[in-house]
């Protein structure tokens, strides 16, 4: 009986230590990647700032065909929200809303992806000597939860990859169809 005590008392001080770490880990999580497209803000924006738009260049749409999108509020800018649900493990579900535009230049929304919890999105465009500079950034704030802050040290290699192809697809979209 004293073993079985022992390794319980072993294993409750393990976990309080993990959760302490976790503590100590970085509180808000970003992710950032950037392309340079030829071509002008104005003909890049409306990708960006349009969810019915969005699958035209997005990563997860070519992932999971099957995916079902719901659309409501304006066709674009603020206000404008896109629901998705798909079974794909990479897809998943959840929704998106843009919360900020600024014409040619910003595009900022609220991810909402249900009991996986909030995060926002970002698009910054600016001019650049070969055209214009699209980052493409995602947040997200984990507060005191330790477990999320362990799950936030691997969100670069989760999304970066998807960013960065949905980028190329951009990029590849807005160039041949200039």
């Amino acid at each position: 009986m004293k073993i079985v005590k022992r390794i319980l008392l072993i294993c409750l001080g393990m976990i309080l230590v993990l959760a302490a770490i976790g503590l100590f880990l970085p509180q808000q999580v970003k992710v950032e990647r950037a392309a340079t497209i030829d071509a002008a803000a104005h003909e890049i924006y409306p990708l960006i700032n349009d969810f019915r738009q969005f699958n035209t260049w997005s990563p997860w749409a070519r992932k999971d065909a099957d995916t079902e999108y719901r659309f409501e509020g304006p066709e674009s800018g603020v206000g404008s929200k896109m629901y998705w649900n798909s079974e794909h493990p990479r897809v998943g579900s959840g929704n998106q809303e843009i919360i900020e535009s600024e014409d040619n230049a910003f595009v900022k929304t609220r991810l909402d992806f249900g009991a996986q919890g909030q995060a926002y999105a970002y698009f910054n465009l600016s001019p650049d000597a070969t055209g214009t500079s699209v980052v493409w950034g995602f947040t997200s704030d984990f507060g005191m939860d330790p477990i999320g802050r362990y799950m936030g040290l691997f969100f670069d290699s989760w999304i970066g990859a998807d960013y960065e192809a949905g980028l190329a697809n951009l990029k590849k979209h807005v160039e041949t169809n200039k």
